[in-house]
């Protein structure tokens, strides 16, 4: 053979193990990028992201247990993973029964915390290229309570809490925070961070407080009652009228002559008890004026005293109306 047929056969040998180096080696690329098991990771934290739950759901080919489903899609999904920074997907690890697990990394108000996912090879495209899927699971729930009340919010959410309670299923990583923020009735917020299908989030508990515009409106209504009752008294002209405070005295009285004042307007307090809001009892001072009799002397002398009074309401909240409802025993 010339030596100018060797050279053209060495060149096309030399070019034919170029391309197959080179196609091993984008075979490989591949296989550590867009066909790695961080790929199907990099799809389904950008899914949360983007509060695409049926993607998410698809992806992580998981279950819903029986539960809310308001956290898995939207707003709710978007504010959880928004929670995330500084996020990075690490390097596969190899387990068992073809199994692999890629770790993910991130913080959550500057506390660094990590997931692990465990995905399953399920075979080849095009002979070379591998698959990869997550091993089926069930995503995991955060439970929440509030105190007398029968809504609150989740991640921006408005959520039903019958009887006080619900489940949420959520994906994970993610941090949840519920609030309550009603005109009368509040909670601050609370937050749970769920890392894992396999461990419990702390549970969301409201603890539910009266806002000082119920206070005010409660009082307005005590306050209310209490200046009618004084009007009343003093036109019905009685020491003793069917109102929280009287008077008794064993002199006459000028008729024409009695005055009611409130001096002291109770203090308002609202406390939960037994699935109720209750308002703590009611003090205050009154003052009873007039002209009276003496009973030994028959002189005529005025009457000026403030006298201490209490007494209990009963509260009903519906919506925005509220009902103070006066107890007095006589």
């Amino acid at each position: 053979m010339s030596q100018a047929l060797v050279r053209i056969a060495a060149g096309w040998l030399l070019g034919l193990m170029l391309a197959v180096a080179a196609a091993i080696l984008g075979i490989n690329v591949v296989n550590n990028t867009v066909a790695s098991p961080q790929q199907p990771v990099r799809e389904y934290l950008d899914a949360l992201s983007a509060g695409d739950g049926g993607k998410a759901l698809g992806l992580l080919r998981a279950t819903v247990p029986p539960s809310n489903a308001a956290m898995l899609d939207g707003t709710a999904l978007q504010t959880a993973a928004s929670r995330l920074a500084n996020v990075t997907i690490g390097d596969p690890e190899e387990r068992p029964a073809n199994q692999v697990m890629v770790p993910v990394q991130y913080t959550i108000d500057g506390s660094r915390l990590s997931t692990e996912f465990i995905l399953e090879k399920t075979g080849t495209e095009w002979l070379f290229f591998s698959t990869w899927a997550f091993v089926p699971s069930q995503l995991p729930t955060v439970s929440a309570t509030v105190v007398n009340a029968s809504e609150a919010t989740l991640n921006g959410v408005a959520v039903n809490m019958p009887g006080g309670r619900n489940s949420f299923a959520v994906f994970y990583p993610g941090e949840y925070e519920a609030s309550l923020n009603g005109e009368y009735f509040a909670a601050p917020a609370t937050r749970a961070t769920v890392t894992s299908r396999d461990v419990p989030a702390a549970p969301l508990n409201l603890l539910t407080e009266a806002t000082e515009q119920l206070r005010k409106d409660v009082g307005a209504k005590v306050n209310e009652f209490l200046d009618a009752c004084a009007a009343e008294a003093v036109k019905q002209q009685k020491l003793q009228p069917d109102c929280p405070f009287y008077f008794a005295s064993t002199n006459n009285v000028d008729d024409g002559t009695i005055k009611w004042t409130i001096t002291e307007y109770p203090s308002i307090s609202i406390e939960p008890f037994d699935g109720r809001w209750v308002v703590a009892p009611l003090d205050g001072k009154a003052k009873v004026e007039a002209v009276q009799q003496s009973s030994f002397t028959g002189a005529w002398f005025p009457l000026n005293e403030e006298v201490d009074f209490s007494f209990t309401t009963r509260l009903d909240v519906a919506g925005d109306t509220i009902k103070v409802t006066p107890l007095l025993s006589y």
